[in-house]
């Protein structure tokens, strides 16, 4: 029996209590952190412990790696990738930009793939404000909603053509939320002709991919009451109105803009209609709690996980890596001549 749940681990094996605690709870999936990396042996022989205490060889390993501030694993085993917003200014041509953002998004996802990792917490869709808070920041590809969709996209068939789901965040959108949800609830006070024409349209335009994450924000012309991730208002908007059909999971349940136990906000969450919640912090107390609150991984809900599943290719795009690296390092550097070498797909072939 499958729970609609993804857990974090302490450290860089299993401690013998969650490797029994797995074992009972059977999660759909885990999520790894900077404090559960170390080398790339060591990465593969953690994905595998995880695994093996559910016994499923294929379950959902998750990592947040999007480059710059929010980059779990990096130097001195793997490259240091850039923020969302390095893309368009190293190039200055959306175009442009859009081959290096999925050349990027390949190259991680050979990064990831190595390790037994076969999904990534990008692309953020979330198209800032002036004045909003700095969480999202230099994360973001852009300021503007097309060109978010537009790079978006591209990180995402980048991921895909590597063997890694994507998870588009944070929906229906943090971009203008004046408060860390980290720290504190963000109220965002926006019509929703406003938010539809800006926040909502890049999660609108990649409402066919497989993975979305929750944003802990309360917007007031949907539900004035409850942040999205507990509001069935909210979650009825990202089916309805979004159009998105692929499996919702939660932002993370510990951060502080949620309300109640850990386990009233797993209830609050799955009623709401996410179909799974994530928990991160490793914390085998705070997970046990969380465990009281999630059941089964049933009906539409596990239709939307098998069918994002079936997503990951068995065979990737094929790879060039050194050649591959020198052309990204090119182009990030403002050598646009680069772009004119051969794309991913042709790097093995010739």
């Amino acid at each position: 029996m499958t729970s609609a749940a993804i857990y974090g681990c302490s450290g860089h094996r299993l401690t013998e209590a969650e490797r029994a605690f797995f074992a009972e709870v059977r999660p759909w999936g885990f999520i790894l952190f900077r404090r559960n990396i170390d080398s790339p042996d060591q990465v593969r022989a953690l994905t595998r412990e995880l695994r093996d205490s559910i016994g499923d060889e294929d379950c959902p390993i998750l990592i947040d790696q999007e480059g710059g501030r929010v980059q779990r694993m990096g130097p001195p085993h793997w490259p240091k990738y850039p923020p969302g917003e390095a893309y368009l200014k190293a190039v200055d041509d959306p175009l442009a930009a859009r081959d290096l953002v999925r050349l990027g998004a390949r190259l991680m996802a050979s990064d990831l793939r190595a390790v037994g990792v076969n999904v990534d917490c990008v692309p953020v869709l979330d198209v800032p404000v002036p004045g909003a808070h700095d969480i999202i920041g230099d994360r973001a590809y852009a300021r503007d909603p097309a060109t978010v969709a537009q790079l978006g996209r591209a990180a995402a068939e980048g991921l895909l053509a590597g063997g890694v789901l994507p998870v588009i965040k944070h929906t229906p959108g943090h971009g203008r939320a004046f408060a860390d949800s980290h720290h504190d609830l963000p109220v965002v006070h926006a019509d929703l002709p406003t938010l539809d024409g800006w926040d909502f349209a890049p999660f609108k335009a990649l409402s066919d991919m497989p993975l979305a994450m929750t944003a802990h924000v309360v917007f007031d012309a949907v539900d004035p009451k409850r942040p999205a991730t507990t509001s069935k208002k909210a979650l009825r908007l990202m089916r309805e109105h979004l159009g998105f059909g692929g499996l919702i999971m939660t932002d993370d349940l510990s951060m502080k803009a949620l309300s109640g136990s850990l386990r009233e906000r797993a209830e609050a969450s799955l009623k709401a209609g996410c179909d799974v919640v994530l928990h991160c912090n490793g914390d085998l107390d705070e997970m046990r709690q969380v465990a009281d609150g999630v059941g089964r991984l049933k009906g539409r809900a596990a239709r939307r996980a098998e069918a994002a599943m079936a997503r990951i290719v068995h065979t990737p795009e094929p790879l060039d890596e050194a050649q591959a690296r020198a052309r990204f390092t090119a182009m990030l550097s403002g050598r646009l001549e680069a772009v004119k070498g051969p794309d991913v797909g042709e790097a093995q072939a010739g």
